[in-house]
């Protein structure tokens, strides 16, 4: 009898634990055009993302911001005049999960301009959880060809909080760039002990 109770309670805990990542959430499908805040350890910033700079890609942005995605997110790479980089989740259950499903390659349809957001990839069907945002117009990214894919897709544009975004610490430069092995081995209790002044993603929601 006792063994029968215990194995109620762990399924009961089981199923009233909030799940890390079900497949089905890659099936949501975005509005054409959603706005969203970010709230970071330098203040807010607001997007606006419409699916038809990219469809898939818009698709992902909006599942992982409805699935709370980025709750705790370092933004590891912020090379000055360049790009601020984030999306590697600090659990690295759900962090493996979405990257390892990575969306179909699509066309560069609006530029990247400055303070545009778009998707890092390193190869064919690699967009997955990490973006970027562009710190000035970064037009050669529109064409830049390598590894199979050409040009970074547009998702978003910060539309508010600009001088936010601007203020993210970039004293580090590229350095962690080539440090996301670490980054997606131990998370940010890595970043907290050997790069303390990293900013981070408190957490993103919709807005109207």
């Amino acid at each position: 009898m006792k063994r029968v109770l215990f194995l109620i309670s762990i399924v009961l805990i089981a199923s009233c634990a909030p799940k890390k990542f079900n497949q089905k959430w890659l099936k949501a499908e975005a509005p054409n055009t959603f706005k969203a805040r970010f709230e970071t350890t330098k203040g807010n910033f607001d997007i606006v993302a419409r699916r038809a700079w990219s469809p898939k890609g818009v698709d992902r942005l909006y599942q992982l911001i409805k699935n709370g995605y980025y709750d705790d997110v370092a933004i590891f790479r912020v090379v000055p005049n360049f790009v601020a980089q984030f999306g590697i989740h600090n659990d690295t259950i759900i962090n493996q999960n979405w990257r390892k499903h990575g969306i179909d390659d699509e066309p560069v349809l609006a530029k990247n301009d400055a303070m545009s957001i778009a998707f890092a990839r390193g190869g064919v069907k690699t967009r997955s959880n990490q973006i970027f945002i562009n710190l000035k117009d970064n037009h050669r990214l529109d064409a830049l060809a390598y590894s199979g894919v050409k040009g970074f897709p547009v998702i978003a544009k910060v539309i508010s909080g600009k001088e936010n975004v601007l203020k993210f610490y970039d004293g580090y430069g590229d350095k962690l760039g080539r440090k996301q092995d670490s980054i997606n081995k131990f998370g940010n209790a890595f970043l907290r002990e050997k790069f303390p002044k990293v900013d981070y993603i408190i957490k993103a929601y919709f807005i109207k």
